[in-house]
This record gives C-alpha cells, structure tokens and sequence, in this order.
C-alpha cells in the first residue's frame, strides 16, 4: 500500500535559506521557480545560462534570489558561496547531464559530477545550520544488462558510459560522506534517482524534444538514432515534486529518510522514442520533424531502462501525476506560448498550479494512494 498523500507544505519552505545549484539549468529553473513559489531563501549556485534561448532568463526576474555564477570544480569559489549562503537545506542538481557529451569530453564530466560534488559536500561538513542534503543524480547509475527489468535502489550501480559512471560514483561517494561525516550529526545526506525528464523551457543539443522543436522552428530533421528504445519519459514537474517531498520526509521524520529513492513514471505504458516524436508533433500539426538514423558504432547508449519508485510511494505517497502523453502535450504546449510571445514565468506558473491542483485530486480521489 502507498502512504498518504503528503503534499509540499509552504509553512516548512517559507523562509528556508536554500542552497540550489545548478540553478540556471533546465530543471534547477523550474525548482528554483517551485522554491520561490513556497517562499524559500534561495541562493543559486550554477553556471552562467547557455547562449540563445535558456529557461533562466525565459523566467525572469528572480526576486529575492542570490544569484552565483560559479563553476562547482573551483574549490576556493564553492567554499565562499556555501559560507556566504549559511543554507539549512541543500538541493544539489549542477552536473553534465547529457551521455554524447560525456564520450566527447569525459573529463569535463567526471570533474563536474564526481569531484563538484565531492567539494560541495566537504564544504557543507562546516555548516552549522544544515538540515538536508539532497544530491540529484541519474536512473543511469545502475548496472544496466538489457534484461528488460525495473531497477530498484537496491539494484547494482555501474555504469557503461562515462556519464552513466560518473554519476554512479557520485552515488558512491555520497554514501561514503553519508556514512563518514553526516550521519554523526544527525543530518540526512540522501540521493534521488530520475531521468528522460521532458518539459518546457530545454534547449539542450542531443535531447530529442528540444531537438525536434527546432526541427519545427526551421531546422533539419531530427535523426533518431534509436527509435525502438524505451525511456521513462516523465514530465520535469513529477520528479521534482517528488525531490521536494524527499527532502520534506528528511526534515520531518529525518530518522525514516532512506539514502535513496527513484522517481519514475510506471512501466505501462511505455513508449519509444519514435512514439514520442510522434506524439510531440500531434498538437503542433507539424509534419517531417524526424528520420531514422543509426547511431555511431562506438557509443554505446542503452535500448531499455525503467526504474521501480515503488519504495517513493510507500514513503512519499508520491507517484507520477502526469501520464506520459499528458507531458508530452504539456511540453508542446509550453514551446508553442514560447514561440507565439507569451510571458513564460506566467505560463510556467499557471502550469505548476495545474499540476499542483492535479496531484492533490488524484490523492482525493485514490483515498491517499497516489
């Protein structure tokens, strides 16, 4: 059975010093967006936003935010951004998150995801005020053989790729500084594990609905490489609701917060990526946004991977809300506002309060087991 519905308690956020890097990326927008909209002190931590379109600027201003443009492998700049911030929660989603990337230029990535993360948490061991860490990485951490099974987090971790490694080590090293340094002080150090999360507002290069949106805006078609292969495709709202009732169950009930948790959608139903090109292009009525390809050789990228959250429903009650149709229509329809000249932090806010009224009636109407 799930547990009940816990849903995000703005009494708890509000006034919460926040530290949250990553900030000006796809999904560290849209939780920065849902941290000031509980009324928390957030201070970003992240890189400077891409050129050209980008989520961050899309959604400004940012009132209230302490705004840090800081690479996380410079040690002696994290340090003076940690001591300035003094955060009491720690929301950690700065990293290279895309697999092509990482085999062009591993060390980038493992510097980024296993050493930034490492630095930040060796700068957290002096704050006083911490209450919660949360260290975001990957469904691709675990040890992935194409046996077609639903990975739980007890499951191996591994890692073919260099990105897919690095984010397992992460996890490793997380656990190391879990068990070392924070468990002593009674200050929850847990990970969340998602992934293939779709949405308005990414624009990044190897993605396939950012790509297939500029293949509508006017460029060539996308190539997809694997159009049989399987992804738990979710809507970038599900997961990080479900990073924020985590960290929630942390501070609430610090003693029940497992060191890790999945957030996936369920396995059915599935679809492939050549389903959700298809799909995206329905309610733009767009035609020839794809062809088939084959992928180089030499990368390998994985056919099928699916994850259990069952251990997140039990805990959290949480499940995902929006079905995987439902968050492709809801990203399309975010990138049609965009091209048509709408005000985006608005529509951005509209969204999350639709997503936040459906979450709280599929709870209702589920007697408490969504």
């Amino acid at each position: 059975m799930s547990a009940p519905h816990r849903p995000l308690d703005a009494a708890l956020w509000k006034g919460r010093r926040v530290l949250l890097t990553g900030h000006t990326g796809f999904k560290g927008a849209w939780m920065l967006l849902l941290l000031q909209r509980l009324g928390a002190q957030v201070t970003g931590v992240s890189l400077a936003p891409g050129e050209g379109p980008n989520l961050f600027d899309l959604l400004a201003p940012w009132p209230g935010l302490q705004h840090h443009v800081c690479d996380i492998r410079d040690a002696v700049a994290l340090r003076e951004v940690v001591g300035a911030a003094r955060p009491e929660i720690v929301i950690h989603m700065a990293a290279q998150a895309l697999v092509r990337e990482a085999y062009a230029d591993p060390l980038q990535t493992i510097g980024t995801n296993v050493m930034g993360t490492v630095q930040l948490l060796e700068h957290l061991r002096s704050v006083p005020a911490l209450a919660a860490v949360l260290v975001v990485t990957s469904d691709k951490v675990y040890e992935n053989r194409e046996a077609g099974i639903d990975f739980s987090e007890d499951a191996p971790l591994g890692g073919h790729d260099p990105y897919s490694a690095s984010k397992a080590a992460a996890e490793i090293l997380t656990s190391s500084y879990r068990r070392s340094f924070y468990a002593d002080r009674g200050v929850p150090l847990v990970t969340a594990r998602a992934g293939n999360v779709i949405g308005g507002g990414d624009w990044a290069r190897d993605r396939l609905i950012p790509d297939l949106w500029r293949a509508y805006t006017g460029g060539a078609p996308v190539v997809l490489r694997n159009p049989a292969s399987v992804r738990p495709w979710q809507h970038v709202l599900d997961p990080l609701h479900g990073y924020l009732r985590f960290v929630q169950q942390c501070l609430v009930s610090p003693e029940t917060a497992p060191a890790a948790l999945n957030f996936a959608p369920p396995r059915d139903p599935v679809r492939t990526v050549q389903e959700v090109a298809e799909r995206f292009a329905e309610p733009l009525g767009a035609h020839g946004l794809w062809t088939r390809g084959e992928a180089p050789a030499a990368l390998h990228e994985s056919r099928f991977l699916s994850i259990d959250s069952t251990r997140a429903a039990q805990l959290l009650g949480w499940r995902a809300c929006l079905g995987v149709d439902e968050a492709i229509t809801w990203s399309a329809d975010w990138y049609g506002a965009c091209h048509a000249g709408q005000d985006m932090r608005a529509f951005s806010l509209r969204q999350i309060d639709a997503f936040a009224q459906r979450a709280d009636a599929r709870a209702l109407l589920g007697n408490g087991a969504a």
